[in-house]
């Protein structure tokens, strides 16, 4: 059955679909290079600096940390032996970095230890993500858990890449987001106790490094890194730079490979920016999609899904993109994040595109596919949006009603031009990201047209219920089947005859908190229309009151005053009586006493 989208103020550690735990139940694929693999003991690699800050070198190694004592002796951390837990936050692209860091530590012999048992890992490896504040926030708590255990840290991805000098950072082992492939050496150096910086940045990883995979049935292949935009909030761009393209033969090489593995069913292009893909090496996404489509199974067994893309450069890819999308074995789908409907805030933001740019991407590929689903972002509250620009947004999300739109609410990113920007207050923020979880929350019937239709399904992951199988159909509409031996991985046919009881719930429980904001709402605006004539009475009557306590505290302190000129003149009076009285005479002395010369017997 069709399942609607999750709930929007549900982010968790996703930040949009991309986001998507790859896999969770599903276990984890180990994949091979198709060459053989030889793997030598890597040496350590560390080089020094002349700088006089050796905090400011890209590169070094560092001697024992505080805990160096880590796991059970030395024994515990030898390759075969020693234990480690990768745990990834953020979009799929580094979703994918954590994957291959997974596969070369299996490769070389480490055990990697799920989720449940990572107070049994001898390191644990923190991916992170630096997209939003609470990304940061659960990764500096995860730290200061595994530190209070006693574990190895080696903190890799975009918050040491981004901001190196992060007080959460100090003391442990960083690893930047084009160094994953040395995520071996590190591991071995934070295990014997010792902190290594590698955030150099160089070349890009080979995409035929050892990999695990999080969801064997889904393969994630990172089209490039970095981006060609300068958005006023984005810390992205800090960790992962400019654009910088993979070589579309070694990609299309991968999808290849993918395509040929029986247990894969999709291939997910992850970018910071798909349209931009190839501006850099003098090719363009077009080219490459249509590469790719021509290497994919004919039989439809393995799908490709594109990865989100910002309308400026999409908007002069549209018809190759819109023709690759028809093609029988790439999903109908398409990430396009708007932030806002107000061409003032992408101003301010520097998008570098117009609400108009958005329509047109969305218009055009809709016109040319007839079953697109379109996901978007909006960015709730960003410093200088106006209630206009709040009303905007709203009429934007009416015209197109997404099926998927992520909320989110702004948060000033450390160093970005945004973060210096005048802040729109706390409760307006709060508000707005209400009004636009409610009209999101509103669209109870996306999927209506899907009663009564045979679609064909591709399995691929467990629900969040961890008992119904989640599959995809062509336009990616989730859809919940009951489980079933060697459903999981597979492709099915389904119809789906009505709405089940779980989804009409669903739609009764939005319906019932839809009115509730909306009765809310209307009471805080029944409290804002006030008359003017009592709005002016009531400041007098304020004016009036603190008048009259002014007065009152006036009145106070000179009473105040009085007493203590009146104690002051009582004090003088008593002193003055004092001084008049004369003196006493003195007292004769007393007559030598006859007793001071007696003796007396001792005492018997």
């Amino acid at each position: 059955m069709p399942s609607p989208p999750p709930p929007a103020g549900d982010h968790g550690d996703l930040e949009d679909l991309e986001d998507l735990d790859l896999g969770h139940a599903a276990g984890t694929h180990s994949h091979r290079p198709s060459s053989s693999l030889i793997l030598c003991r890597p040496v350590a690699r560390a080089r020094s600096t002349n700088n006089n800050n050796g905090e400011d070198a890209d590169e070094h190694a560092c001697g024992p940390s505080p805990s160096a004592a880590v796991g059970s002796g030395a024994a515990s951390a030898t390759p075969g032996r020693a234990s480690v837990w990768v745990k990834t936050f953020g979009c799929s692209h580094n979703v994918s970095d954590g994957e291959y860091m997974a596969g070369q530590l299996e490769a070389y012999g480490y055990r990697l230890l799920p989720d449940a048992q990572r107070g049994d890992a001898d390191c644990w490896v923190v991916n992170t993500c630096t997209v939003k504040s609470p990304s940061q926030s659960a990764m500096a708590s995860l730290l200061t858990a595994g530190k209070a255990a006693g574990k190895a840290l080696v903190v890799a991805g975009c918050v040491p890449q981004g901001d190196r000098r992060a007080a959460e950072l100090q003391g442990l082992s960083l690893l930047g987001v084009t160094q994953i492939d040395r995520v071996v050496e590190v591991v071995e150096q934070a295990l014997a106790g010792n902190t290594v910086t590698l955030l150099a940045k160089k070349t890009l990883p080979s995409l035929d490094l050892p990999k695990v995979r999080r969801n064997r049935h889904v393969e994630i292949v990172p089209l490039s890194t970095g981006c060609l935009g300068a958005c006023t909030y984005c810390k992205t761009k800090h960790a992962r730079g400019h654009l910088g393209s993979y070589d579309p033969g070694a990609l299309v090489d991968r999808v290849r490979q993918a395509a040929a593995d029986p247990e894969i069913r999709e291939i997910w292009l992850s970018s910071e920016d798909t349209g931009a893909y190839g501006r850099d090496i003098g090719t363009d996404i077009g080219a490459l999609l249509s590469a790719m489509v021509d290497v994919l199974p004919p039989d439809g067994r393995t799908m490709l899904r594109l990865g989100m893309t910002n309308p400026p450069y999409m908007l002069q890819h549209v018809e190759a993109v819109a023709g690759v999308m028809r093609h029988p074995c790439v999903f109908e789908y398409l990430h396009v994040p708007v932030q806002s409907g107000s061409d003032d805030v992408l101003l301010a933001m520097n998008r570098e595109y117009t609400v108009a740019d958005f329509e047109a991407v969305c218009d055009s590929l809709a016109a040319a596919v007839s079953g697109l689903q379109l996901a978007t972002d909006i960015i709730c509250g960003f410093p200088g949006e106006t209630e206009a620009d709040h009303g905007a947004t709203m009429a934007l999300l009416r015209k197109y009603a997404f099926p998927h739109t992520h909320i989110s609410q702004f948060y000033p990113r450390p160093g970005t031009p945004a973060a210096r920007m005048k802040k729109v207050p706390t409760s307006v923020v709060k508000d707005r990201s209400r009004d636009v979880t409610a009209l999101t929350e509103s669209w109870t019937d996306p999927y209506a047209h899907l009663l009564g239709s045979c679609v064909r399904v591709w399995v691929v992951d467990t629900a969040a219920d961890g008992v119904k199988l989640v599959g995809h159909t062509k336009s990616y509409v989730q859809v919940l089947l009951e489980p079933q031996h060697g459903l999981m991985g597979s492709v099915v046919e389904r119809r789906q005859v009505q709405e089940p009881q779980q989804q009409q719930a669903r739609r009764q429980r939005r319906q019932q908190q839809q009115q509730a904001r909306q009765q809310h709402r209307e009471r805080r605006a029944q409290q804002r229309r006030v008359p003017e004539p009592l709005r002016q009475q009531a400041r007098r009557q304020r004016r009036q009151q603190q008048a009259q306590q002014q007065q009152a505290q006036q009145r106070q302190h000179q009473q105040w005053a009085q007493q203590q000129q009146q104690q002051a003149q009582q004090h003088r009076r008593v002193a003055a009586a004092a001084a008049a009285v004369p003196p006493l005479p003195s007292p004769p002395s007393p007559a030598p006493s006859s007793l001071a010369s007696s003796t007396f017997p001792a005492a018997a």
